[in-house]
């Protein structure tokens, strides 16, 4: 005798109208046969959320809690020509984060050695220790990797002269969480970019473009123009080198320049045929 094990009608046609509960049983008089068969109800079973849980565990599957990441930094960027106040500004920023009571670091790079490398002097005197350093990379382990942990705010100066930029501010803001504040030079003399300070600018939370006095007629400038003769595009200087000019003065200042030199090399051609 054969067995089948299926739920007992008044389970299913409790909840319907009495017209249902005669379609089930002609269709299941008609379904199976009566004499060789005996149905018999199944019983309800109950799942207990334990029972999936035990299950889990048995075969060596655990649900740890991963811990949160920390909370990305941000990148914000000053540039603008020389004289324009980008480190007086960069050291304002970091004196405010100082006074809110964060941990404050200032990097500039090694080849700035104006006033001294032990600290970052504006051209009216402010000053600030800093990190003087030849390449980014280097500074967490100059800086102590515990005291590098604990430290809110980078600031940066004189960036155009660090190759390694990009990935730095990437790493600090993205990964390690850190408020990186870059301060220098979107171009160099030629009005072309300088360094990769350019580069950062699809990174930064924000872009601040300063401008300075033209030294000529007063209004505002936007450009650096080499007042000597070298040619090289990394050359430190101050006033005695450099000059900030509107884009009038900047056009024409090359111009003359232009011309002199032009005049210059044609003497020295002629000298030179005289010998």
């Amino acid at each position: 005798m054969k067995y089948f094990l299926i739920p007992t009608l008044s389970a299913f046609t409790s909840h319907l109208p009495k017209t249902a509960h005669l379609g089930l049983l002609s269709l299941a008089s008609k379904s199976f046969p009566r004499n060789p068969t005996i149905f018999l109800p199944l019983k309800p079973t109950t799942f207990s959320p334990t029972c999936s849980i035990h299950s889990i565990q048995s075969r060596g599957v655990h649900t740890e809690q991963l811990t949160p990441p920390s909370p990305p930094g941000e990148i914000h960027v000053i540039v603008g020509p020389m004289f324009a106040g980008k480190t007086t500004t960069l050291l304002r920023r970091i004196q405010s984060e100082s006074s809110n009571g964060r941990s404050v670091a200032i990097i500039k790079s090694n080849k700035d050695t104006r006033y001294g490398l032990d600290s970052i002097v504006t051209h009216d005197g402010a000053k600030l220790p800093c990190l003087a350093l030849p390449d980014l990379s280097s500074f967490r382990q100059k800086f102590g990797l515990d005291a590098y942990d604990q430290l809110d705010v980078i600031g940066i100066d004189e960036a155009q002269f660090f190759e390694d930029l990009y990935d730095f501010c990437r790493e600090a803001a993205d990964h390690d969480g850190k408020r990186v504040i870059v301060a220098g030079l979107d171009g160099n003399y030629l009005r072309r970019s300088f360094g990769s300070v350019l580069d950062i600018i699809p990174l930064a939370d924000s872009v601040t473009k300063l401008t300075a006095c033209c030294e000529l007629c007063g209004k505002r400038a936007f450009f650096t123009l080499r007042k000597t003769e070298e040619t090289q595009t990394e050359l430190i200087g101050g006033a005695d080198v450099y000059m900030p000019v509107c884009r009038q003065h900047y056009v024409s200042g090359q111009v003359v320049k232009e011309a002199a030199k032009t005049v210059l090399e044609s003497q020295n051609v002629q000298c030179v045929s005289y010998a």
